[in-house]
This record gives structure tokens, sequence and C-alpha cells, in this order.
């Protein structure tokens, strides 16, 4: 680190970070202070500072309240980036004085956590028993957004559905492939695939409306003119098929969820035979050789690194 990085390090502390970052939040220095328990003026202060020391402004101050000016935006981003650093510090020292040597932050999309998770964590678990593991449910997008932004060190999700895809590394985890679900004694339960175009005809039980299935649904649906007749929409894939069973729809699912899922009625599987039926699921991370020791371990539990080729020269 050179003298001037260092000059500017020192000039830079936490609780204004952590001021700026609360302001930015809600819009107000007021309220800012008033989450933080303390006054207008010293919040007022400490924003000053900070500006000095980046020379540069970071908010609009108006009647309503502030905002960030660009450079604002800027430095949210690294702000939030570094408190985030700070409280998985916290976190993992407080689990070694728990006796737990570590933890790792995933967050997974539904196929992930209902087709595979399980038994892949439960391997890595016994393996490694001291390891805390703290797994979140969201979206693709949501998985890839929150490891670029530090809340997650790694992510298992569907790529390309995200803003943030191609500014992560990835490593292939798994594939599955859509098949459409129907009652049985349904008009196309006897077929042996199907068309997405012979689904259009039916009523269909979705999924989150910006999960990877429904997006995928309706860019087809849009390619081929039509529109989706998505009358009920549900957040889990043992609901989408209790519907289905009793009537009220039809709806696509990954294979490997629907064979988890037998139980739930009298339901038959049909392949969707279309090219993106064909799914892979990707682990993702902002850095895979960055990752601390606890999160490299899972990375190579999940989806092993490629093997270097020797040189040949």
């Amino acid at each position: 680190m050179s003298r001037s990085e260092r000059n500017f390090a020192r000039r830079i502390d936490l609780t204004s970070l952590q001021l700026f970052v609360a302001v930015c939040e809600l819009g107000s220095i007021g309220r800012a202070a008033e989450r933080e328990f303390l006054a207008a003026s010293a919040v007022s202060k400490r924003l000053a500072d900070l500006e000095a020391a980046v020379e540069t402004p970071l908010l609009y101050r108006h009647s309503r309240g502030v905002r960030p000016t660009p450079a604002g935006e800027s430095l949210l981003h690294h702000a939030r980036t570094v408190l985030f650093g700070l409280e998985r510090m916290q976190g993992e020292l407080g689990e070694y004085a728990g006796g737990v040597r570590g933890h790792v932050r995933v967050h997974a999309n539904i196929s992930a956590i209902v087709g595979f998770l399980p038994e892949d964590l439960g391997g890595f678990a016994r393996a490694h028993p001291h390891i805390k593991i703290d797994l979140q449910e969201h979206l693709s997008g949501a998985v890839q957004h929150a490891v670029s932004e530090g809340a997650a060190d790694l992510g298992i999700c569907h790529r390309g559905t995200g803003s943030t895809s191609d500014t992560l590394q990835a490593r292939p985890y798994r594939s599955d492939r859509l098949v459409l679900v129907v009652p049985a004694g349904h008009a196309l339960a006897a077929q042996g695939g199907v068309q997405f175009s012979e689904m259009l005809d039916h009523d269909i039980v979705g999924l989150h409306a910006n999960s990877s299935i429904s997006l995928a649904m309706h860019a087809a649906a849009a390619a081929a003119g039509r529109t989706l007749r998505q009358r009920i929409q549900v957040t889990g894939v043992d609901a989408m098929c209790r519907m289905i069973d009793n009537g009220l729809g039809i709806g696509l699912l990954p294979d490997r969820a629907f064979d988890l899922l037998r139980g739930v009625g009298e339901l038959h599987a049909v392949p969707l035979l279309e090219p993106w039926a064909e799914r892979a699921l990707s682990l993702v991370a902002r850095d895979f050789d960055a990752l601390p020791v606890t999160a490299h371990l899972l990375a190579q539990h999940l989806a092993p690194a490629a093997p270097v080729e020797p040189d040949k020269t």
C-alpha cells in the first residue's frame, strides 16, 4: 500500500461509513440520526468530514431529504462491501469462540434446494461437522446479486437471469430437465413428449413471477405470439403439485423435483420437447481463489475446480 493509500484509509472511519449507508437507505439525515441514536448535527458533521476526506460531494441535499451523487453511489457500493466483510469477520470469529470453526453463507434457488442440496450439504456436514452452513432460498437473479454484493460467499442458480451474471465466476454444478406435470387422465398425460405450444391452450399453475421457469415460459409464449393462461401462482413446488392434482391447471417442474414429490397426488410427468427445457445449475462466486478456507472447502465439495493441465513444453 502506497503512502497516499494509507493516508486515505486513515481518513475514512467505519462509523462514518455506517452513517453514510444509513442516510442513503433512509433518504434523510434526521431519520438516520434517529435510527442510530445520534443528534442530526453530529451525523451532518460526519458526512461533511467524509466528503472532505474523499474531496467530492457525496449527497444531493434537497427539501425532501438527500440522495447520493454518482460518487456517493460508488461509495455506497464499496461501503456496503466493507461492512458486509466486517459482519462476516465478526460472525466467523464468534463461531470460533463458540466452538464452530467458521461458517459459509450460501444462497440458492429452489431447484437446487429441492433437488440436490439436502444430500450434498448433508455429506459436507458429516465430513466437516464444525463448519456451519447458512443457507437461504432466493430467485436466481437475487442469488447472483447477493454474491456480487458480498452478502453470500457462494450461490447456486441458473445463470443469465440477473444483471450481475457476467461479473461472477462460475463452475458447473448439476443439470435438470423441465417436465410438464399434469393430473392422471389429462389429455396430455399419454403423450411421450409435448411442445410448449401444446400447453398454451390449458390453464397453468406457475411459480414466482421472476423465477427462471416463469421467465422462460413467458419468453417462449411471447415468441409464439401467445399469452399464458396462468391462473394460479405459488411459491413452492409442493403447493404447485397439490394445485395440479386438484385440477386447477398444469405446470412445469424440474424432473428431479417431480421425482422427489411423486407422493403428492396422482400426477404424471411428460418431457418438454424444447431446447430450453435442458437447464444447467452453476455454482457462482466473486473469486473462487479468494474465498475463505471454509467456503473454498464447500466449493470444492459441490463443484470441484477443473484440474490444471500439465505444461507439456
